[in-house]
């Protein structure tokens, strides 16, 4: 199936998300086929959720989670779902305290590049996810730097440590979760999908693949 529209970049999507989010890892198969079928037909955003601010008074009703060793049923149930291992044990072992180190991290990179932000997003949920490695820790975080340095030699580690040691990182996350706040945002990943002349529409949670597609179809067809 291909789209047919006008002009280029006629459907923004905007992907709110969070490095320890397992749903959003499970989602990014669909999430890959769907850049590949609107190749050139959209624009893509990663904004990013700040899932678990820290263990204190954190209840996710959804997945009767409130302590650390509730998580990694989650996950592996993630896992399952999606036919792809998830180091769900790392809830066990060394659990994260907060999402919130990791979501700045991937907005330092996004400051230098949406290509670097995106691909940061990917190297911290193979860390914890995929090495089951706690990406609450700031040598994790520079780690993460340091290997997509090497991936992209325009990336400039120096700039991502000040970035995140400074304000930079800080306040380009504060202004993801104030659109979190606007969408009223409560599980992830949600996309916002926004075609030209018509109302945004928000999908949230995992989702077959068939399922968004048909509801990024009905925007433009």
């Amino acid at each position: 199936m291909a789209f047919i529209m006008e002009g280029d970049n006629l459907i923004d999507i905007t992907i709110f998300t969070d490095p320890l989010c397992c749903w959003s890892w499970a989602f990014d198969t669909q999430l890959q086929q769907l850049k590949g079928i609107l190749k050139g037909q959209a624009t893509w955003n990663y904004r990013m959720g700040g899932l678990l601010p820290s263990w204190n008074n954190f209840h996710d009703n959804e997945n009767a989670v409130s302590r650390p060793i509730q998580m990694g049923p989650v996950w592996m149930h993630a896992g399952q779902i999606a036919h792809k291992p998830i180091a769900h044990q790392l809830w066990m072992t060394e659990p994260p305290a907060s999402s919130y180190p990791a979501c700045i991290a991937v907005k330092c990179a996004q400051l230098q590049s949406a290509p670097d932000g995106e691909s940061m997003l990917y190297l911290l949920r193979e860390a914890c996810m995929g090495e089951g490695k706690n990406i609450a820790k700031q040598e994790i975080l520079f780690d993460s730097a340091n290997k997509l340095s090497l991936i992209n030699t325009n990336f400039h580690l120096a700039r991502f440590k000040e970035d995140f040691l400074g304000d930079n990182g800080l306040e380009a996350f504060r202004s993801d979760l104030e659109l979190v706040s606007y969408y009223r945002i409560n599980r992830f990943p949600t996309l916002v999908i926004k075609a030209l002349h018509s109302k945004a529409i928000i999908i949230s949670g995992y989702k077959p693949y068939q399922e968004v597609l048909k509801t990024i179809e009905s925007l433009v067809i």
